[in-house]
């Protein structure tokens, strides 16, 4: 039997892809599931890379690792969350993530079934001569799936205005920012000059 280093890889990113995974719903301390996540990331990313999808490799390392998770702890450290506050009612919410979690798994035997028993090559299509992984996934996206990324795009761009216009309503309790005086505003609204005769007082001040 030849030593195959790609399946090597394989097994390993995807054995330290499940513990940190584990990890990241059973660490105590909320910063250490992030950081755990971030290991489940680049792990993924691995496997994405060995499966020749490097757009998508990269894409999860910076998109995810290096803005999404870095926000995610300055959130988790900035807020102090109460852990003990939290796990006190972990025993009650058991039965609806139970059935959550079942849902879940039952679609995604659906779709492992449906997509590899019955198939001869389950592994994905080479990328055509002469083209680069990005490059097929742009004629794919912008070709066979341009319909689907419009509604995908103009979706996420309501979810964007709704977010502003909840945040710039006016309330009661909070302060309002008004842009168009702020624009108006001069030096003389904001800044008083006034004379002092420093000197003269600091002499007098001095000699007595």
């Amino acid at each position: 039997m030849s030593f195959n280093p790609t399946l090597l890889f394989f097994y390993s990113f995807a054995i330290v892809l499940v513990i940190a995974a584990l990890k990241v719903i059973t660490a105590k301390n909320p910063v250490h599931a992030a950081l755990f996540l971030v290991l489940a990331f680049f792990n993924a990313a691995g496997i994405w890379m060995l499966l020749e999808a490097e757009f998508l490799s990269i894409a999860l390392i910076l998109v995810y690792v290096g803005a999404v998770m870095v926000l995610f702890l300055f959130v988790v450290m900035m807020l102090d969350l109460d852990v003990s506050h939290l796990r006190s009612q972990f025993k009650q919410f058991i039965p609806l993530a139970s059935l959550v979690g079942a849902v879940i798994v039952a679609e995604m035997t659906l779709v492992l079934v449906r997509g590899f028993i019955g198939t001869i090559n389950p592994m994905p299509k080479l990328t055509p001569e002469g083209e680069s992984n990005s490059m097929s996934l742009g004629k794919m996206i912008y070709g066979e799936y341009v319909f689907n990324f419009e509604i995908a795009g103009i979706i996420l761009l309501v979810a964007i205005v709704a977010a502003v216009a909840l945040t710039l309503r006016r309330r009661k309790d909070h302060k309002t920012q008004d842009i168009a005086s702020q624009i108006r505003t001069k030096a003389s609204d904001r800044i008083r000059i006034v004379s002092m005769d420093a000197e003269k007082d600091h002499r007098q001040t001095g000699k007595k």
